[in-house]
């Protein structure tokens, strides 16, 4: 069984690079069985790549604005993705690239963790850096939505 973990994010956006921290934080320390992916700013590029681990379980994080405080995370369904996403750093709206991917893998999650600060050459706020920190220390040991609640 191959778990994937696609890390979103463009770490020159303050909280935007939650998921590029979390990368850098699985690839000096592998937690579990995942094989991580720095999806950056443009995680469509990464498509072929993934199917070809051919996946059973495919977790995606990425900071979101979720109209949450600062640090939240939330599991949030793929198939509200593109009602959320009215405004996205990304190349690509994720949904598309979700909705690629839920064709050959049987289990897409999105973690969604909401950001304060999004803007060039701002710092990754205390909450967000906190909120990697949680998710990367649920990694090893995941099990269904990592125990983290839906949105």
């Amino acid at each position: 069984m191959t778990d994937v973990l696609l890390c979103v994010g463009n770490s020159m956006m303050g909280d935007d690079g939650a998921g590029p921290l979390l990368a850098e934080m699985c690839a000096v320390n592998p937690p579990g069985n995942w094989k991580v992916i720095d999806g950056g700013s443009a995680p469509e590029n990464d498509v072929v790549a993934i199917r070809e681990l051919r996946p059973s379980r495919l977790l995606i994080v990425d900071a979101t604005d979720m109209g949450l405080n600062p640090g939240e995370i939330r599991v949030v369904d793929p198939d509200d993705i593109a009602e959320m996403f009215l405004m996205t750093t990304h190349n690509m709206p994720l949904n598309y690239l979700i909705d690629q991917l839920k064709e050959d893998i049987d289990e897409v999650i999105f973690l969604g963790i909401q950001p304060d600060i999004v803007g060039f050459y701002y710092p990754m706020t205390p909450p967000v850096m906190a909120a990697v920190e949680t998710i990367y220390q649920r990694l090893a040991g995941w099990e269904g939505k990592g125990g983290f609640e839906p949105l």
